[in-house]
């Protein structure tokens, strides 16, 4: 590793395009930069790959990447949970409107909006709808002539929840969270995707570029490498369903932050209150059209942010610990972005072995949570230290508000 700059370093040592990577002062696993360095041999990587301050080893492409090509995408390169990402909305109320006692905070959020995910998934799941309301059936409706068309050429997309999944948590790091911000603001945040549908999507394509690599006799050192060229019908499928899958995800996100105002409006927990200010929604596993030094590319970004000059976002932290609603600096070298988190530090599997109960609820002591064995792999300790990531980003965003959660709803 050599350093270039006080900003980032550069993963240089082998052939292929270089790494610039913002991850001064913070953890950067072995296996990830393996994993980057498959990446950034690939032919149609253009100038280099960015890597986040939040990096860690991801199925097939590292989570924490920026990835722009031109020529050819890569599935795993944005991965299976298509269009996660994070909704923000300042309230109008006070930390001190708020009742000694968040348990009926916590409750009206869970009641609202379905989490978690039980019976395999299958019709007594809780984590989905079975009616769906009919502000969710509406929202379905300017949604369902896209998906149509994907399921007609790809039908094993169409196995599964769509209309059920809308409007809903799911499970893993996914979470709905009240937080005070610097001044004792109230603020709402939620994260969540495109559900099980964004991951049918991501999980099919994967494999029919892996088809396709071996259909064109291309060796890749690590086959969930595989692309699809651009100008192949299998491409334009996949750009179309992606970008279907994120408006399905943003979908997600305003129907959940609608469902948790409701709920908490009419719970009796809280004083009358109204939105401040406009919600912030962004992606950070997602791909778009962008150009960057001179050329048109495709930009993928599998956690992380797009952070142009002005542009708002959110860096969560783990729970227990601090998020920032964050200003984008633009900073071209990171092609205009930023982490989406802290990064988990070692595994779920790790986490659980490791941690036991009572450290979990020291880690998150004055945050009304779960504190039961399901959510341990989820104890802050799993997941970088959020200043140190923070710091390590500085040159590519600037801190407009700083929160701190007080309830926190997992599946």
């Amino acid at each position: 590793m050599n350093r270039e700059n006080t900003n980032y370093e550069v993963l240089s040592d082998e052939a292929g395009r270089p790494i610039k990577a913002w991850t001064v002062g913070v953890p950067f696993e072995d296996e990830a930069k393996q994993q980057l360095r498959n990446l950034r041999g690939l032919p149609f990587i253009h100038k280099w790959v960015a890597v986040m301050p939040d990096v860690h080893r991801g199925y097939g492409a590292t989570v924490g990447s920026v990835v722009p090509t031109v020529g050819a995408v890569v599935p795993a390169a944005v991965g299976v949970d298509i269009g996660c990402g994070m909704i923000a909305v300042r309230t109008t109320l006070r930390a001190d409107q708020l009742p000694d006692s968040l348990r009926g905070v916590r409750s009206a959020i869970e009641a609202a909006v379905p989490h978690g995910r039980t019976d395999n998934g299958g019709r007594n799941d809780r984590g989905a709808w079975k009616d769906a309301p009919a502000t969710h059936t509406a929202a379905w409706a300017s949604l369902v002539t896209g998906y149509e068309q994907i399921v007609a050429k790809h039908k094993h997309i169409g196995r599964g929840p769509q209309l059920g999944h809308l409007g809903t948590l799911g499970t893993g790091n996914h979470f709905i969270e009240l937080c005070l911000d610097e001044s004792d603001g109230v603020w709402l945040m939620l994260h969540s995707g495109s559900r099980g549908v964004g991951n049918r999507i991501g999980s099919y394509f994967i494999e029919l570029a892996k088809k396709d690599m071996s259909r064109y006799h291309i060796h890749l050192p690590d086959a969930d490498l595989a692309y699809l060229p651009e100008g192949t019908e299998h491409f334009d499928d996949y750009v179309f369903a992606v970008s279907w899958a994120q408006d399905f995800a943003a979908m997600n996100r305003e129907l959940m932050m609608r469902s948790t105002v409701e709920a908490l409006k009419t719970s009796g927990e809280l004083p009358p209150f109204e939105l401040a200010e406009s919600a912030v929604n962004c992606h950070h596993n997602y791909i778009s059209r962008e150009h960057h030094f001179g050329k048109n590319c495709f930009v993928t970004r599998k956690g992380a942010v797009r952070a142009r000059e002005g542009d708002m976002g959110i860096i969560p932290g783990s729970m227990g610990a601090r998020s920032y609603i964050v200003r984008g600096k633009g900073n071209a070298d990171a092609f205009h972005s930023c982490s989406h988190g802290a990064g988990r530090v070692m595994s779920r599997t790790e986490a659980k072995k490791r941690f036991s109960l009572d450290d979990h609820a020291k880690a998150t002591e004055g945050v009304e949570c779960r504190k039961d064995v399901d959510v341990i792999d989820e104890t802050p300790a799993a997941y970088k230290p959020i200043d140190a990531v923070m710091a390590a980003q500085a040159d590519l965003v600037e801190v407009v508000h700083t929160l701190k959660q007080v309830v926190c709803v997992k599946g």
